[in-house]
This record gives C-alpha cells, sequence and structure tokens, in this order.
C-alpha cells in the first residue's frame, strides 16, 4: 500500500531521500511530487511541468556534447527514447516509488501505485522539487547520476526509432501498403484513459490489438506487436512475396504499353 505522509512523514522523506540520492531542504516539497491530482491537498502537476522541461534541456544538452558528428534526427530520437514514459516509470520502479506515492482513495485501490503515468509523472515531478529546492547545477547532476548507465548504452541510428517509425519504414522499402491504425474502444475518466487500437497490415494475416494510456502509445504498443511478428520466419516469407509481387507491377513500361497500342491502332 502507498505510503501517506501524514502518518510516515520523517521515516519515509528520510528512506525515499536516501534512494534518490538528495535530502531536501524543504521536505514539503518532495511531499507536492509525489502527491497525484487524486489526493488533498497540492499536487504535483505543477511541478511535473517544471521538471519535464529541466529533464528535457539536461538530456539534450548531454547528448549535444556526447555525440558531436551526428544529426538532430539522431540526437532527437536518441533524447525521446532517454525521457519515454516507459523509461521514467523504470526509473520510479528502481526506487520503488510506488510505495511513497500519496494518491486518493480510488486510484490507490485500482492500484494506480504501480502504474506507469503515475510513476512517469511521479518522477518529473521530483526533479521539478529537487530544481527549486537547489538550483539547475544540483539537479542536472542528480539527473545524470539516475540516467548514467543508459547514457552510456545509448547508440545512435535506427535503434532509437520507434515501432510506428521503424514499421513504416520497413513497408515502406518494400513497396508495401502502409498499416491502418483505427481506435475501437476508450474507457476511464480523462486523467487516467485506457484507448484499444487496431492495427491491419497486409503483411500478417490476422488483425493487432493494443492498448494504452493515449492513442499514440496504444499505436506504438499495435506497431511494436507488428514488428515482433515479422521476425518469424514465415511472416518474412510472405513479406517476400509481397515485395515480390509489388516490384512486379511497377516495373510494367507505360510507354510500351502506349506504342503497342498505337500499333494497334494503325
Amino acid at each position: 500500500m502507498a505510503y501517506h505522509f501524514k502518518e510516515t512523514n520523517n521515516q519515509a522523506i528520510t528512506k525515499l531521500s536516501k534512494k534518490i540520492g538528495y535530502t531536501f531542504n524543504d521536505p514539503n516539497l518532495l511531499i507536492q511530487a509525489l502527491t497525484h491530482r487524486s489526493a488533498k491537498g497540492d499536487h504535483n502537476e505543477r511541478l511535473e511541468f517544471l521538471g519535464d522541461s529541466i529533464l528535457g534541456f539536461v538530456i539534450a544538452e548531454v547528448l549535444f556534447e556526447q555525440f558531436p558528428k551526428h544529426d538532430e534526427g539522431d540526437l532527437t530520437r536518441m533524447r525521446s527514447s532517454l525521457v519515454k514514459g516507459v523509461t521514467l516509470a523504470e526509473i520510479g520502479r528502481d526506487f520503488n516509488l510506488g510505495e511513497y506515492l500519496i494518491l486518493g482513495p480510488g486510484e490507490l485501490k485500482s492500484g494506480g501505485h504501480r502504474r506507469e503515468s503515475i510513476l512517469e509523472d511521479a518522477i518529473e515531478s521530483i526533479m521539478g522539487a529537487v530544481y527549486l529546492d537547489s538550483d539547475i547545477t544540483c539537479c542536472k547532476a542528480l539527473i545524470l547520476s539516475w540516467f548514467a548507465q543508459r547514457l552510456s548504452e545509448i547508440k545512435p541510428g535506427n535503434e532509437q526509432k520507434d515501432p510506428k517509425t521503424r514499421l513504416q519504414e520497413y513497408l515502406q522499402g518494400r513497396k508495401i501498403a502502409l498499416p491502418v491504425y483505427d481506435i475501437i474502444d476508450t474507457s476511464g475518466q480523462s486523467h487516467n484513459q485506457q484507448f484499444i487500437v487496431r492495427c491491419v497490415t497486409e503483411v500478417i494475416d490476422k488483425e493487432v490489438i493494443a492498448k494504452g494510456t493515449s492513442r499514440r502509445k496504444a499505436e506504438q504498443a499495435a506497431a511494436q506487436q507488428v514488428l515482433a511478428v515479422l521476425e518469424s520466419t514465415k511472416e518474412k516469407y510472405k513479406v517476400a512475396k509481397l515485395q515480390k509481387k509489388q516490384t512486379k507491377e511497377s516495373t510494367v513500361n507505360p510507354h510500351n504499353v502506349e506504342v503497342q497500342q498505337s500499333k494497334k491502332a494503325k
């Protein structure tokens, strides 16, 4: 169960501070950073906004310095990979952050302390809180310590492209029609919606269904499923047949057809 700071204030603050590597001068900032909008009191949405901006700047700067010969496209993809929700939620789980979140009764009951989007928002909120409690230099050092391993492993190139982009480029390169994505259902309240998306493509026989907390995330999840299926030998064979068919159709010379039709007319 998530902690409630009014009951475990000093103990929880001390424990979490050790995990994240920073002790707050004003512990109330940490409390606010951990407070979801479903709970009473000052919640963390404004801090999340601030932390999101700081994180983007810090990661952009370090990538700019770390990869001086790579273009804007590669840098953008690497930054997106590092600051995406999945990555931030992983960091949150590394800190067991869910145990410290302050949630409303409904969110607590529905397992909100494990929800990826809530963990992501809380991590960004802590970044914003650290900045307000100290300065940009201290905040930057803390962020880089959290991302040290990921920054050492990050590589430019196609590995950083999102699933939709990779699938699109894969199909375009083989002259195969692009996939079609449709929302088939949405559920939940505005701040906690679930989107269910269907993806239909020529390269696999069945439609793919995926879900996410936004339409974009659901579509990315669907594209990832299609890419996973394409790894199988059977589907690679089907892609090869489609590619051969498309190539054959595109090599028909319309000029020769017109000449033959002209001769027949004479």
